[in-house]
C-alpha cells in the first residue's frame, strides 16, 4: 500500500512539473523582447540558443502549438489517469471510500492551477529571456518529433502558419523612449532627442536655411582689402560668392581662409579666387538627407535653390544640429516639440 501511494504522489509530482514547466516556457516566448533575442542571434558570437530562439519565434503559432499539445497532454491526460489510478489505490487497495478520491481530485485541481499554471506563468515573465533561450533546443526538437501532427493542424488552421516578423514604427518608438525615461532606464533628454530625430524627416532645407537676404555675401569680384571691416565684423564661417548676374553663385569662401589671406598682405585676391564649389541642394530636401550627407562628405554649407535654380538661401550641419539639440525654432517662434 506505501508503495502504491509512492507511486501515485510521483505521478503527481511528473504532471505537475510537465504542466509547470510548460506554462512557464509559454509565458516567457509571449513576452520576451523580440527585438532583444534578434539582437543576440546576430551577434558574431551569438548567445547560446539565440538563433534557435530566433527561428521558433519566427515561427510563434507552430512553436506554440507543440507548448499546447505537450501542456495539454500533462493536464488532461496525465489528470486522467491519474484519477484512475487514485481511484484505483483509494477504492479498491486502501478502501478509504469516495470521500478520499473527492478531497485527492480537489487537492490536485488546485495544485495545477496554483503550480502548474499562475506560478510557472509568473516566473517564466519575470525570467523571459534566460528562460526562452533554455528551453528553445528542447522545443526544436519537440517540434521535430511532433512535426506530423503539427503539419496536419497547419492545414485545418492556416493562421498557424503565418511568420511573426519584427517590426515597428516612429510612434512606437516614441512611446518606448518616453516610457523608458520614466522608468529610469534612458535619460530624459535622450528621450527628448530620440523624438526630434524623427522630426528631420518632417523638416526641410526651407524650414532650417538662414534665407538669402540675411545670408553672408561677398561680392566675387571685389578684392579682400575692401572686404576686410565687413569680414572681422560679420562672424559668419562660410559665405556665398556672388557673380554680377541675378543668382549667379561662384562659390563659398571660408572665413578664416579670407582672413589668413589679409594677414599675409594678399588684400589683393578676390572671394572668388579664394571659393570652394559651392554644393547645391533643393530647398524641399529633408533634413535627415542634410544631415546625412553633411556627414558623408564632411564639407562646410550647402546653397539651397528652388525650382528653377535660383538661390533662396544657405544652410549648414549646425543648422540641422539645432533641431536635435532642441535649439530650433520654427517661424512661428513655437520650439520644436
Amino acid at each position: 500500500m506505501t508503495s502504491d501511494l509512492l507511486i501515485l504522489l510521483l505521478l503527481v509530482v511528473v504532471v505537475l512539473t510537465g504542466s509547470a514547466l510548460c506554462s512557464g516556457v509559454e509565458a516567457a516566448l509571449l513576452t520576451v523582447n523580440p527585438v532583444r533575442v534578434h539582437e543576440l542571434a546576430a551577434r558574431p558570437k551569438p548567445v547560446a540558443g539565440a538563433r534557435r530562439l530566433a527561428q521558433l519565434r519566427l515561427r510563434l503559432g507552430r512553436t506554440l502549438s507543440v507548448l499546447a499539445i505537450t501542456n495539454n497532454g500533462f493536464n488532461i491526460f496525465g489528470s486522467l489517469m491519474l484519477g484512475g489510478y487514485a481511484s484505483w489505490v483509494f477504492t479498491e487497495k486502501m478502501d478509504a471510500g469516495n470521500g478520499a478520491l473527492a478531497l485527492f481530485s480537489v487537492s490536485l485541481t488546485v495544485l495545477v492551477i496554483l503550480l502548474g499554471e499562475i506560478l510557472p506563468k509568473a516566473i517564466g515573465s519575470r525570467l523571459a529571456l534566460p528562460v526562452s533561450l533554455a528551453s528553445a533546443p528542447v522545443l526544436h526538437w519537440l517540434g521535430v518529433f511532433m512535426r506530423p501532427l503539427v503539419l496536419l493542424l497547419e492545414r485545418l488552421l492556416p493562421a498557424i502558419t503565418e511568420e511573426s516578423e519584427i517590426s515597428t514604427d516612429e510612434e512606437e518608438i516614441r512611446l518606448l523612449a518616453k516610457l523608458g525615461s520614466q522608468k529610469g532606464q534612458i535619460e530624459a533628454d535622450e528621450a527628448a532627442m530620440i523624438s526630434k530625430v524623427f522630426q528631420l524627416n518632417d523638416l526641410t532645407a526651407r524650414d532650417l536655411m538662414t534665407p538669402r537676404v540675411a545670408a553672408p555675401t561677398l561680392d566675387g569680384a571685389c578684392n579682400i582689402e575692401k572686404l576686410r571691416v565687413e569680414l572681422l565684423e560679420n562672424e559668419a564661417q562660410w559665405w556665398v560668392v556672388l557673380g554680377d548676374a541675378v543668382d549667379k553663385v561662384l562659390g563659398v569662401a571660408n572665413r578664416d581662409r579670407l582672413l589668413s589671406a589679409l594677414v599675409r598682405n594678399k588684400g589683393h585676391l578676390t572671394p572668388a579666387d579664394l571659393s570652394e564649389p559651392a554644393e547645391f541642394v533643393p530647398e524641399m530636401i529633408r533634413a535627415d538627407r542634410l544631415l546625412t550627407g553633411f556627414h558623408r562628405d564632411n564639407s562646410g554649407v550647402r546653397v539651397v535653390v528652388d525650382e528653377f535654380g535660383g538661390f533662396v538661401g544657405v544652410i549648414g550641419p549646425e543648422a540641422v544640429l539645432a533641431v536635435l539639440a532642441g535649439w530650433w525654432r520654427s517661424t512661428s517662434g513655437e520650439a520644436a516639440p
